[in-house]
């Protein structure tokens, strides 16, 4: 005799959480938005290029901006109030992202850019010549 199959139930996990931490890494090529909270768990994210945008078009400070606007919905509807930025990477979108996140209504504490910078330690590559 077969028995029939569970359903298997999936529900979304909604955490209310009043602070959290917005993680904006924007790169030559593409700018990924991730949304934690404090223990650095993921509440939501977005990228330029879930966002629809394709190729040349991921690196604009619009597909920024609408990256952040996507990652910033799910956030708003738990009732996320105060919030921490990280920025990192020296692409374009990172003002354009940061921009759209402080035109969103959240109140930031604080604006930290955490770009890796070497003190001088590994030789460069050498130049290009082109």
């Amino acid at each position: 005799m077969v028995r029939p199959a569970n359903k298997i139930l999936i529900r979304k996990n909604k955490r209310r959480t009043s602070k959290g931490v917005i993680h904006v890494q924007a790169s030559f090529n593409n700018t990924i938005i991730t949304i934690t909270d404090v223990r650095g768990q993921v509440i939501s994210w977005s990228s330029a290029g879930a966002s629809g945008f394709k190729a040349a078009k991921k690196s604009t400070p619009f597909a920024a901006q609408i990256a952040a606007e996507n990652a910033l919905r799910v956030l708003i509807d738990q009732g996320m109030k105060q919030a921490e930025v990280m920025l990192s990477g020296p692409g374009r979108g990172r003002d354009t992202a940061l921009r759209a996140i402080i035109n969103s209504g959240i109140q930031l504490s604080f604006v930290r850019d955490v770009t890796p910078m070497p003190h001088n330690g590994c030789r460069a590559p050498k130049k290009r010549r082109v």
